[in-house]
């Protein structure tokens, strides 16, 4: 019995973030979860969705540091996070648990 090789396509969350509902909708469930790396790497991805050259622009930050910062494993100010939030469109809210 021959060997059948599986192939599987790239995926990437930024690909599916279409409209500002769907934006909106994937920032909200991933502050939910209180996992503040999970958060930079969603807002990651709608970075690449709108345009990271663009969103380095609008926060002057480079791209390459803003890959960094969104990475996950970055380790942004909170003055880094609200300028990308904001540039993006969005502000950052607190509210009670």
């Amino acid at each position: 019995m021959a060997k059948v090789k599986e192939k599987f396509a790239r995926y990437d969350t930024a690909d599916y973030l279409e409209s500002e509902e769907d934006i909106a909708a994937y920032l909200s469930a991933c502050a939910e979860e209180n996992d503040p790396a999970l958060f930079l790497v969603a807002l990651g991805d709608v970075a690449r969705a709108r345009n990271m050259s663009e969103l380095a622009a609008q926060t002057g930050l480079t791209r390459m540091g803003l890959y960094k910062a969104l990475s996950g494993t970055g380790n942004p100010s909170f003055a880094t996070v609200s300028k990308v939030a904001h540039a993006l469109g969005f502000k950052i809210t607190v509210e009670a648990a």
